[in-house]
């Protein structure tokens, strides 16, 4: 099989949880910039990176790189590349998003239309046709622009990877599925452990770590655009794949994962986005207070997106709430807790310097990943040291 070069982008500050994620999965990674990790796979990696990946938005074929500081140098730099090695005769083509940082051609709509019209002539000239149909499987180009470098590639996921398929309802400031797998990950927590969301909202990190226990590939329930390339990628390989993910489903065991919300709707969402993810049976959702919130085992885990007080009248509440959060956390008996939050006067009000920190972009907004870490558990003995 053809090795190809893809490129994962992530959340800015989660570079090094995806990264991890593409070498688990047995890939050589090549490059880590801001936002984005590239590596090395064939065509079954396509597959493997989109179903199982959980902290990446999607995945992207490198069709080419090259410099550019003009709208010539980008025509015929785009109109070298061998586009007719990936998009057919009756491929449907776009340029779906223009990039441009730091880099002397920065109007999106004016790179789309040049690398449009780039590819056209070069197809052309291929195919020997002076029209294309577009009326078969779809390929939509994506144009990056970084120091006047531009990087040129396919999307081959479609919709974006946070989009798993189980959300249908959401509360009004939710958590996206790949940023909450991603934190989680960032976390010393393991399946054996209880973890908490007492603000849980539409349920996404109760799900996301309830579908990382029972080993339930993220993209396992949807489809990707690239399904439909079988010039690049047979339905064979498709299948294999999926049957890999069903292989790896152990959904038959017993772990505490606990969502609570003041809400009583959104709690009945939470509980119907756990259903169609396949692992409602896993998840504990309650409507209840954080001030009802206590647990008699040490060890566990709250992991959590509280209020950021966005609007004014939700600013207010906000000292007495997180005030409330330090209160309800020194009660619990050798716990961790970790906040997503981009309140600025969180800590001073938990009453407590997070024991570590961590500056994370959720879309434009600046957040904070408190990290407040309780004690370790005991080692278990092994049978052998018993004995």
């Amino acid at each position: 099989m053809e090795n190809y070069r893809l490129t994962a982008p992530c959340h800015f500050g989660l570079e090094a949880v995806c990264k991890r994620e593409i070498y688990d999965l047995g890939y050589e990674i090549t490059k880590v910039e801001d936002g984005r990790v590239t590596f090395e796979a064939d065509a079954e990696g396509i597959c493997r990176a989109n179903v199982f990946l959980r902290t990446a938005e999607r995945v992207l074929l490198e069709i080419g790189r090259f410099r550019a500081v003009t709208f010539d140098e980008l025509f015929e730099g785009i109109k070298a590349l061998p586009w007719e090695n990936y998009i057919p005769e009756d491929g449907k083509f776009w340029v779906t998003k223009a990039t441009s940082i730091k880099s002397k051609l920065f109007s999106p709509s004016d790179i789309q239309s040049i690398v449009k019209k780039a590819i056209v002539e070069k197809l052309k000239q291929k195919y020997h046709v002076d029209w294309f149909s577009e009326s078969g499987a779809a390929y939509p180009i994506r144009i990056f622009l970084m120091k006047d470098e531009v990087t040129v590639t396919l999307d081959t996921t479609g919709e974006s990877l946070h989009r798993r398929g189980y959300r249908t309802m959401t509360s009004k400031a939710p958590i996206t599925e790949t940023l909450a797998a991603a934190l989680i990950m960032l976390t010393p927590w393991h399946r054996d452990r209880i973890l908490v969301d007492p603000f849980c909202g539409s349920g996404t990190f109760p799900i996301e770590a309830a579908m990382m226990a029972a080993n339930i590939a993220p993209g396992l329930n949807r489809e990707f655009l690239s399904e439909q390339w079988t010039n690049l990628i047979s339905k064979r390989v498709w299948y294999d794949v999926i049957e890999e993910a069903n292989e790896m489903v152990n959904t038959d065991m017993k772990v505490d994962i606990q969502g609570y919300d003041i809400d009583g709707e959104i709690v009945k969402a939470a509980r119907e986005n756990a259903k169609r993810a396949g692992v409602d049976h896993l998840i504990h959702f309650q409507q209840r207070e954080l001030s009802q919130m206590h647990h008699p085992k040490k060890y566990g885990f709250i992991i959590s997106n509280p209020p950021y007080g966005e609007r004014l009248e939700e600013k207010e509440a906000l000292p007495e709430l997180y005030r409330q959060i330090g209160e309800t956390y020194r009660g619990l008996d050798s716990w961790s807790m970790f906040l997503i939050t981009s309140y600025e006067q969180a800590q001073q009000h938990i009453g407590r310097k997070a024991d570590k920190n961590r500056k994370i972009y959720n879309g434009m907004l600046k957040t904070y990943f408190y990290q407040f870490l309780g004690p370790k558990p005991p080692r278990r003995k092994s049978s052998e040291e018993i004995h």
